[in-house]
């Protein structure tokens, strides 16, 4: 179903992190993952879980899109928060990175128990379609302790007042907890502060029923999102998918990714 004009196509996608040894090595995944973003066509893919060889194969086989991120670890040490936008639309006015801790301006730190470290990048774009404005956070939640979850939702949800309430801003990741089963998810859309578009889109195409992570399953159905796509109020959404990528070959991660076309205020 082709884009109306003036969408923004925004994706959500945990690569898995790169591995050379079998099964599902990097080298046999990469060419199906290329092959798959170039048919989804989004505007902004923002990843989760990418170490930096894979981030530059990536940007290799996308010549379109250029990318911004920082490894967790700092530099190019641990998986990125990347953030890949398509060139000819978007340009980034501004960007930064911060860490999901109790001193979030400190590389690698973590406070809440988790042992892997946890971050947020965010890109302020100029959509060059529309000359409309807006910022993208993207990040990834703890695997293990829900506490660093709620505290994580929380620091995000403070972070939101870095931008007035006229910004549009759209928030995406993998966060560990399933929509609307977990009070992390609770945290970042009580009192509308967030919305979440899965639920707004006008449309949901593809099948429902699967789940966002699959642990490389061919048929991951029991309804159970953790990879979002939320957006501030006065963002519509013209149709929302989870995109089935496990009957291939080679499933490009052992996650699907998540998207959703949008339309800025």
């Amino acid at each position: 179903m082709p884009a109306a004009v003036g969408t923004l196509a925004v994706m959500t996608y945990n690569l898995r992190y790169a591995s050379d040894r079998p099964p599902h090595a990097w080298p046999a995944r990469r060419p199906f993952m290329a092959q798959r973003l170039r048919e989804a066509a989004p505007d902004i893919i923002g990843t989760q879980e990418g170490l930096y060889g894979q981030i530059k194969d990536l940007a290799t086989d996308l010549p379109e899109f250029e990318w911004i991120g920082l490894g967790r670890e700092g530099g190019s040490r641990g998986e990125f928060m990347a953030v890949f936008y398509r060139r000819a639309r978007l340009e980034p006015l501004e960007y930064d990175h911060f860490w999901l801790s109790d001193t979030p301006l400190v590389i690698a730190s973590a406070t809440w128990g988790h042992s892997n470290r946890r971050m947020v990048t965010w890109v302020r774009f100029l959509d060059r379609e529309t000359g409309k404005r807006f910022v993208l956070l993207n990040t990834h939640f703890d695997h293990q302790v829900q506490f660093a979850r709620e505290r994580s939702a929380a620091l995000i949800r403070d972070r939101l007042a870095a931008w007035g309430p006229e910004v549009p801003v759209i928030v995406i990741g993998d966060f560990n907890a399933v929509a609307g089963a977990n009070c992390t998810y609770d945290i970042l859309t009580e009192g509308g502060a967030l919305q979440d578009t899965w639920k707004t889109a006008r449309a949901r195409t593809g099948d429902p029923t699967l789940n966002t992570f699959t642990g490389y399953e061919p048929n991951p159905r029991r309804s159970e999102r953790i990879d979002w796509i939320l957006a501030r109020p006065g963002i519509e959404t013209d149709r929302t998918e989870i995109l089935n990528w496990t009957t291939d070959a080679e499933q490009p991660s052992d996650h699907l990714p998540v998207m959703a076309w949008l339309r800025l205020p």
